[in-house]
């Protein structure tokens, strides 16, 4: 079963920043799972939202800031925002790096970025996987690149996952785990899809959804699964 820290360790170190994900790699995780936006000047940007202002010193939509400006802004006072070049770099092949896509422009930057780490850097596509709520943006993933694994999202309604996983050849399902059982978690595995849901964080919990044999668990606790 798959330790995938969500946002890093963010139980521990301020959430995306290249002290949670040290702190996640520290803890023998098998994956990160992280969220990225663009700069206004094209930069893939490591952070949850579209704003700056709920983790930051600063105030704003990420997409109106330079990279240069982005790295002026301090989350706690000390660490900076990064960018996902600087989490590969930071992971370097260690473990599973799980991107969630949010900003607008984020397919085709992070596809051409994830080729580059391949082709130049001796990684390969067992490495990533891709998901997003905006399954738009899942689908342009794909025709882009059908080798990326991809994980689509959800926190409605498996069925309607499920079915959108079938048509883009999807590698994994990543729902809500309040709504899962032992039932539907099996029905998703026999059709050939991973399950890897979020964000389950209590003893309580985590113990249920394990119960229930699912391939991940993502968690901003990634040591008590």
């Amino acid at each position: 079963m798959l330790k995938i820290a969500h946002r890093g360790a963010k139980a521990y170190e301020p959430e995306n920043t290249i002290k949670a994900f040290q702190k996640a790699l520290d803890m023998n995780s098998d994956g990160i799972e992280l969220d990225v936006h663009l700069s206004n000047d094209g930069h893939i940007i490591v952070i949850h939202d579209e704003t700056i202002d709920r983790t930051t010193n600063g105030k704003g939509l990420v997409n109106t800031f330079s990279l240069s400006e982005l790295k002026s802004f301090l989350i706690d006072g000390k660490y900076q925002i990064p960018t996902l070049n600087e989490i590969f770099d930071l992971v370097d092949k260690k473990c599973l790096i799980n991107i969630e896509l949010k900003g607008l422009g984020t397919p085709s930057k992070v596809v051409s970025l994830i080729e580059e780490y391949i082709s130049e850097k001796n990684w390969n596509y067992n490495h990533f996987i891709i998901s997003s709520f905006d399954w738009n943006m899942l689908e342009e993933t794909s025709k882009l690149n059908p080798n990326i694994p991809i994980g689509v999202l959800t926190e409605e309604n498996i069925d309607t996952a499920l079915a959108f996983a079938e048509k883009i050849k999807a590698k994994a399902i990543h729902p809500d785990f309040n709504l899962l059982n032992k039932e539907n978690v099996q029905q998703i595995q026999e059709k050939g899809f991973l399950v890897l849901p979020w964000t389950v964080n209590t003893e309580e919990d985590i113990q249920k959804v394990k119960s229930y044999k699912v391939n991940g668990i993502i968690s901003d606790n990634p040591d008590k699964i």
